[in-house]
């Protein structure tokens, strides 16, 4: 008697239905996206973190490029609409974060006062978003005063400020610009997505609380 087969890996089994919950990769192999929707949505839930699409693709069993796995994701983000939490990219990735009009509820349970900044603070960040990369001299001359170090310090012990390099010029300046984490704190997926510098300042101030300079 001959042995009988093994079964094919289920990413390799082709189906003659036309299923649209069944999705193929570039090798053939397929997969029911109902089913991985699910596996995106459970390690999105519970990562503390954005998951960028390169560690996402480590959960699929088949091999998907990235536009069919931005698909799924956006698809994921449709079936959560309406709801109190929203699955949005920033610059780090995608992540489930609580809507806005949510978090004053969410207060209730773990009142924290947001970090307060000095309005000092808040203009330095304005103007290395805006003009980034800038020296430290490049801050001073656009905002007219003196930038302590110790703004500059503060910023980055936030995570928003970052020195990308040094300016080609005497005494070599380091140059600073802002972080992908300050994109991700503020929702943002790029710097293009970035409103008007009015609106940032309002932005910010709505992130953060402003103390007097």
């Amino acid at each position: 008697m001959s042995e009988q087969a093994e079964p094919l890996p289920k990413s390799n089994v082709v189906s003659n239905d036309s299923d649209e919950s069944i999705l193929t990769d570039l090798f053939g192999g397929k997969m029911n996206t109902e089913q991985f929707k699910h596996v995106l949505e459970a390690a999105l839930l519970t990562s503390t973190e954005p998951l960028s699409i390169s560690e996402l693709k480590k959960l699929s069993d088949v091999s998907l490029d990235t536009r069919q796995m931005e698909m799924l994701l956006e698809q994921l983000a449709l079936d959560w609409q309406g709801r109190g939490v929203e699955l949005s990219r920033v610059a780090s990735g995608w992540r489930f974060r609580a809507k806005p009009e949510m978090q004053a509820y969410l207060d209730r349970l773990n009142p924290q006062k947001p970090p307060r900044y000095s309005r000092a603070v808040l203009e330095t960040l304005a103007i290395i978003t805006y003009h980034q990369p800038v020296t430290r001299g490049d801050i001073e001359e656009i905002r007219g005063v003196a930038v302590s170090a110790q703004i500059l310090k503060t910023l980055e012990a936030r995570g928003w400020l970052e020195v990308v390099g040094t300016r080609d010029a005497p005494g070599k300046p380091e140059l600073f610009a802002t972080t992908k984490q300050m994109l991700d704190d503020l929702n943002l997926r790029a710097l293009q997505d970035l409103p008007s510098l009015q609106e940032i300042g309002t932005l910010l101030e709505n992130d953060t609380a402003v103390t007097p300079e």
